[in-house]
């Protein structure tokens, strides 16, 4: 008999609870989509903690002097929902994913409790969040350290915003 109450009074806590869940919106197919979009973002790996970023780099070089573009490091993780909404806005965004492949040689550069990457990024300025990018001109050297949080609109990023950074730190058109 005991068994039983708990049973009945479980029951009804299950169905006030997906009452209370209907009554706030959480049931409904955007809340449901927005809650699924970090698990979805996670699941995608964006960053190689086995990765030497010293070597990317290096052939980074290579390809940005032989195509006359910069380059940029973007120093993120998995863990960074922001480095997944950057590659996400990136990747719907084709008048900007063009206007970047263009200017830039990316280098994706991991920062994550299993690889922080210390030695490469002690050479730049101190990161205040992620992802971060750092513009290197075609030979390596820094030209410019920029927080993206510059560029956030909602849960996104500005296309206005991210165009004007790369038109900005893109090389000079006689160099491409």
């Amino acid at each position: 008999m005991r068994d039983e109450r708990r049973m009945k009074v479980f029951g009804w806590a299950v169905i006030g609870c997906c009452a209370l869940l209907a009554w706030a919106g959480v049931g409904s197919a955007p809340a449901l989509a927005a809650a699924a979009a970090p698990a979805k973002a996670a699941a995608e790996a964006l960053y190689d903690p086995g990765a030497d970023p010293a070597a990317q780099l290096a052939t980074a070089v290579e390809e940005a002097r032989a195509s006359g573009r910069r380059i940029v490091l973007e120093v993120g993780g998995d863990w960074c929902i922001w480095c997944h909404h950057l590659h996400d806005f990136l990747a719907s965004h084709g008048k900007v994913r063009k206007a970047w492949d263009d200017a830039f040689v990316t280098v994706d550069v991991n920062y994550s409790p299993e690889n922080k990457n210390e030695k490469f990024l002690r050479q730049y300025p101190e990161i205040p969040g992620y992802p971060h990018l750092f513009v290197l001109d075609s030979s390596g050297t820094l030209l410019h350290s920029q927080s993206t949080g510059d560029f956030e609109t909602g849960q996104s990023y500005s296309e206005p915003a991210m165009l004007d950074f790369i038109a900005h730190w893109a090389p000079p058109r006689a160099a491409r």
